[in-house]
């Protein structure tokens, strides 16, 4: 006899995770496939951590690749390869042919881009599939009293999307989310690199300056660290030294944008909630909040105390296992 189980998914850019029932969360990996592009179609050849690996590393018939771009499904295949093998591992190779799945979205997705999510999950295997505003569920597993009748400000900034969001009564009340996260803070890196020091470097190169030396403010112990990659000025192999400064400097537009983003949604917010908000503060989510020092210039910038939720990666994913363990969405 086939039993049916009730499993979570947070799809992210970066990273998926995904939540059993009863087990809480069971499997997190990078979103990435790499795929042998000789075949018709691709044939996949690894997923999540054996195929970030292969980033920037692999033969000319091989490519890895990030189906979901910006929090929305770019590939549906090779999205719905990768959800099949992320359901493998969580059900331990069980069958999950009867699985009830929620999944955490971004508020702002068209009915289109929902769809295609719930079709790769469906692709995937599972025989139900419900949708959750990410949002929300980040507020759920921060720990915030999303269902009382007071205003809460959630702000949730992952890999490919930063998304606020005001909730009150069990519902959001104004929400605004931009593609611009922690793959842009990348981005950035990368274009001042190439700016500055005419040099070439990888997705990987910049986020590990990232994680190292990135800053949204001056920090104490601040330090520089040597970076290569490859000169555009004669196509060799070259090294550059890059300072936390340099990287404070690239990270300022996206950051900036970040903070405009929050600002527009407390101008929107209803007064009795944004008095609210200013006695509880806002509250951040996701992994890229851990950006040296981004709390405290959200906090100068809008006059409202801010805090990092306790493990702000697992949030999301958190919130999801919380709505199954509860059955609040009424999956069917």
């Amino acid at each position: 006899m086939i039993f049916s189980q009730d499993i979570g998914i947070d799809l992210g850019t970066t990273n998926t995770a995904v939540c059993v029932k009863s087990k809480g969360v069971v499997l997190r990996e990078p979103s990435v496939v790499a795929v042998d592009i000789k075949n018709t179609p691709p044939k996949v050849v690894a997923v999540g951590e054996e195929a970030k690996l292969m980033v920037g590393r692999t033969p000319g018939s091989i490519t890895a690749v990030r189906p979901v771009k910006e929090s929305i499904i770019a590939d549906f295949n090779t999205t719905a390869a990768m959800l099949r093998e992320f359901l493998r591992k969580a059900t331990s190779n069980a069958s999950f042919s009867r699985s009830r799945v929620l999944i955490g979205i971004p508020a702002n997705l068209t009915e289109v881009e929902r769809k295609a999510v719930h079709d790769a999950a469906k692709t995937a295997g599972a025989r139900y599939v419900s949708l959750i505003d990410a949002s929300m569920a980040a507020a759920i597993g921060a720990g915030l009293r999303v269902s009382d009748p007071t205003g809460s400000m959630i702000v949730d900034i992952g890999g490919g999307a930063a998304e606020v969001a005001v909730i009150s009564l069990g519902d959001i009340v104004a929400s605004r989310a931009i593609k611009t996260a922690g793959d842009a803070f990348d981005e950035a890196i990368a274009q001042y690199v190439r700016r500055t020091f005419n040099l070439l470097i990888g997705e990987r190169t910049a986020e590990e300056i990232k994680l190292a030396i990135g800053s949204a403010l001056p920090y104490e112990g601040e330090a520089a660290m040597n970076i290569k990659g490859r000169s555009l000025s004669d196509g060799l192999p070259h090294e550059v030294e890059i300072t936390s400064a340099n990287v404070r400097e690239a990270l300022t537009e996206p950051v900036n944008r970040i903070i405009e983003m929050i600002r527009t949604t407390l101008e929107k917010t209803p007064p009795e909630l944004a008095g609210d908000i200013m006695d509880a503060g806002i509250t951040l989510t996701g992994g890229s909040v851990l950006l040296r020092g981004l709390d405290k210039l959200i906090a100068t910038s809008t006059g409202i105390p801010v805090r990092i939720a306790t493990k702000p990666l697992d949030c999301v994913i958190t919130g999801i296992a919380i709505c199954l363990q509860k059955n609040t969405l009424n999956l069917r």
